[in-house]
């Protein structure tokens, strides 16, 4: 079953499944933290996702993903890592600037979209000889030429 959400529930989701997998639960100060946001405000999207299924919360012992939850914040995070590899391949050097860029689109690629996504990037690890010739390209091709 497929549940809508907001771009912010998604952020929420992928952040609570990030946290889980390496600290093997979430708390609401932690995600606050890595969201750069009040406590209050987590409290809030907690609710609703609670409200939804896809979160499970006790309070004063933190919360954990339902397996639906579990499910769909792997595939965002997944989301997340295909986009921001693309963008290295690109050449997007900052680490900043690809967090900051991947946070700006990433609500806008459906499964199909991040499918021709990967496909590209498939095709790009299994020709060698593209990708070096793509790289070289860019290092003999400032960003400042050619860009409209």
């Amino acid at each position: 079953m497929f549940i809508a959400s907001t771009p912010s529930q998604e952020d929420y989701l992928e952040i609570i499944w990030q946290l889980t997998q390496e600290k093997g639960y979430a708390r609401a100060a932690d995600i606050a933290q890595r969201l750069g946001i009040s406590p209050a405000s987590v409290s809030r999207m907690v609710q609703k996702l609670h409200a939804s299924g896809q979160v499970t919360y006790e309070r004063y012992r933190g919360l954990s993903l339902t397996p639906q939850g579990s499910r769909r914040g792997r595939r965002l995070f997944e989301r997340h890592q295909v986009l921001a590899t693309f963008l290295e391949v690109i050449g997007f050097e900052d680490g900043v600037g690809i967090r900051t860029t991947v946070e700006g689109i990433e609500h806008f690629f459906g499964p199909e979209e991040l499918c021709r996504v990967q496909r590209f990037l498939d095709f790009m690890d299994a020709e060698h000889t593209v990708y070096q010739a793509w790289t070289a390209w860019q290092a003999a091709h400032p960003l400042g030429e050619g860009c409209r």
